[in-house]
């Protein structure tokens, strides 16, 4: 007998819980996906907008709560 032919039936409750709850709430797949592209698959940026990116950044010394006395 195999190691995954004994267990081959076993689920356990979270994925049950995501299987139940994805029934329920039909669309939920097709929300996660724009929430994604919402907040993390941006467009990249031509070299012209990486060079003013670049350029505009402030830069900050090494560490800010010292004065320069």
């Amino acid at each position: 007998m195999g190691l995954f032919t004994k267990h081959s039936m076993y689920e356990s409750d979270h994925t049950k819980f995501i299987r139940e709850l994805k029934e329920k709430t039909p669309g939920m797949d097709e929300r996660q996906v724009a929430g994604r592209a919402l907040l993390w698959d941006k467009a990249p940026l031509t070299l012209d907008e990486q060079r003013r990116v670049e350029e505009s950044r402030l830069r900050q010394q090494a560490y800010p709560y010292q004065s320069k006395v």
